[in-house]
């Protein structure tokens, strides 16, 4: 029998990167909040600097509900379907992935929000990939900028601004938007290596700096400055200078006494009335099922299982799931085009390198070929990539490095790996991807999870704007290595990403409710007290991580309905 739960006025399903920020404006608006997180609270003092432990078996642990309903992969509609991996790109915990992840903390372009309209205006019609169902956003760089800075300041952001109020200031990103003020601490400190990188792409006339990442540069709040230990990647903080909202806005909004955290809560639908309104959430925890009711409904898992749960989530009102009528949840679905294996590019040095350690925030960044930066004209695409280079390598890492034309086995390739695992770099390349018509996330007709619910499907064609902009972005890539020493540069085969780090679309935003899920604000255009948070709102990715944006947009979200509760719980 379902237990009912006194009512809340929000619950917000998932308590990541985006409901980890949102619960803070409505708990500091006074608002009763219910935090339902699948995961629970991890302790830092459990987190440990392990390769095995961390990238290997994929920490916190390998039994998490995220890893028991893995996405299916097929590369064409009536396609079969790829391998799935047994880890999932995402985690179930207080803080979400936010704490293992980069850290990188990024503002979109503001090409990125009016992509389709600037490509026309300076391309024709003709520079719209085909098949694209590309959308300018429903609002601006300038509209989301306050609430970029209010994040970057609440949850602390490590930084060299390159454009304040117009004022464009070289050391930082001279390609960014201009913002209304710095970031609240100075950038992480460089490398050798990353000096190298910067001499030799100043030496080819191009604008490198140091990216910004939501990682203590000095101590913040109480907690100390970044270690450097070497450990970041897929890895929790044991110090606490990563910046996860389970360290920074969480805890702020439990101290107002209005959040109460749900942990170990698996979420399975999301109740109607007879209305037709978000009614509340029906929840397992401890081997039995609850329901909380709310006012208002936050949906902010990942952008998988946002898709997922309201295709689930049916009922009279909503047959084809909640907020479908029209078919466009899992529609306009796009994965970044971003790897090191998988289009990234490798080069070799015939010196040591010094990269055992730090941080992959830590790096040496080029925005010269991201976005609209340059002039496209001819070349067969539109958008661009964000080349990146950083520290971090692990033992394991670089054992199965690439060899460079020598064997993968026997004693040529113990001797190669000997000489030059210290020697070798992976670049970090992030493509700006757009949606299309046949790529699009919907539930698996084979494949199920433990309930017995199936699992999302992701259907990714490769497309010839992307596979063009890799090719570019590569080649210079390749320019750069050299430049700096290399010896030695591959370039990886690109493929359509499977289940990736950086998933967008599914419930896209967009004025217009026939091509869209929710409105400019996040809330359902079939459902107007429920918001959807996360990147599965986003129309388009730019040319580098989602987080920062995901974040702003989470707090607009909230506070827009803080602001206009009456009106939207009517």
């Amino acid at each position: 029998m379902t237990i009912r739960l006194k009512p809340v006025d929000v619950a917000v399903i998932g308590l990541g990167g985006a409901g980890g920020v949102a619960v803070l404006p409505l708990a500091q608006a006074g608002l009763k909040i219910a935090g339902i997180e699948a995961g629970t609270w991890l302790d830092p003092h459990s987190f440990r600097p392990d390769e095995i432990n961390n990238n290997v078996r994929g920490w916190p642990d390998s039994i998490q509900k995220a890893n028991r309903e893995v996405p299916t992969v097929r590369n064409s509609i009536n396609g079969p379907l790829l391998p799935r991996p047994a880890v999932h790109a995402m985690m179930n915990a207080v803080g979400g992935s936010t704490l293992h992840y980069w850290a990188q903390s990024w503002r979109l372009n503001p090409w990125d929000f009016q992509a389709r309209t600037r490509a026309i205006e300076r391309y024709g019609n003709s520079a719209i990939p085909v098949g694209s169902t590309l959308e300018d956003w429903p609002l601006t760089y300038d509209e989301l900028e306050s609430y970029y800075d209010t994040v970057e300041h609440a949850i602390g952001v490590s930084g060299k601004a390159g454009n304040i109020q117009g004022k464009v200031d070289p050391l930082g990103n001279v390609y960014e938007g201009p913002r209304a003020r710095e970031y609240p601490m100075p950038p992480l400190r460089s490398t050798g290596f990353t000096e190298l990188m910067r001499d030799a792409a100043i030496k080819l006339g191009w604008k490198p700096f140091r990216p910004p990442a939501a990682i203590n540069s000095e101590e913040r709040e109480g907690r100390p400055a970044c270690v450097f230990h070497g450990y970041c990647s897929r890895g929790g903080c044991h110090v606490q200078a990563k910046n996860s909202t389970a360290v920074t806005t969480i805890p702020a909004a439990i101290k107002t006494k209005n959040l109460t955290v749900f942990d170990r809560a698996h979420v399975t639908r999301i109740g109607v009335d007879a209305n037709g309104r978000a009614s509340g959430v029906t929840y397992l925890r401890g081997g039995k099922e609850y329901f909380q009711p709310a006012a208002v409904v936050l949906l902010a898992s990942y952008t998988y299982e946002n898709a997922r749960l309201l295709l689930l989530s049916k009922s009279k009102a909503f047959p084809k799931g909640l907020s479908n009528n029209r078919g466009q949840v899992g529609r306009h679905y796009f994965g970044h085009w971003v790897a090191a294996g998988n289009g990234g590019v490798i080069a070799l040095f015939p010196f040591d390198l010094n990269v055992w350690y730090g941080t992959p925030a830590q790096g040496m960044v080029l925005d010269d070929w991201a976005d609209d930066n340059y002039d496209h004209s001819g070349l067969g695409f539109i958008g661009g990539t964000n080349l990146h280079v950083y520290n971090e390598m692990h033992p394991i890492q670089s054992a199965g490095m690439e060899t460079f034309g020598e064997p993968t086995f026997g004693t040529r390739w113990k001797s190669f790996i000997h000489q030059n695992a210290g020697r070798w770099n992976t670049a970090h390349l992030q493509t700006s991807t757009f949606p299309y018509e046949d790529n699009f996330l919907d539930l698996d007709d084979t494949v199920g999870d433990p309930l017995g619910d199936p699992v999302c499907r992701i259907t990714s064609l490769p497309r010839q704007n992307e596979l063009r902009a890799v090719d570019f972005a590569q080649r210079r890539m390749e320019q750069w290595y050299m430049a700096a020493g290399a010896i030695k540069v591959v370039r990886r085969p690109m493929n359509p990403p499977g289940v990736s780090t950086h998933a967008y679309g599914g419930t896209r935003m967009g004025d217009n409710a026939e091509t869209n899920v929710v409105g400019r604000w996040g809330f359902s255009h079939e459902v107007p007290n429920l918001g959807i948070l996360g990147a599965s709102v986003m129309g388009t990715s730019g040319a580098r991580n989602p987080t920062l944006t995901v974040q702003a947009l989470a707090w607009r979200t909230a506070d827009h309905l803080a602001r206009n509760w009456k009106s939207i719980t009517i």
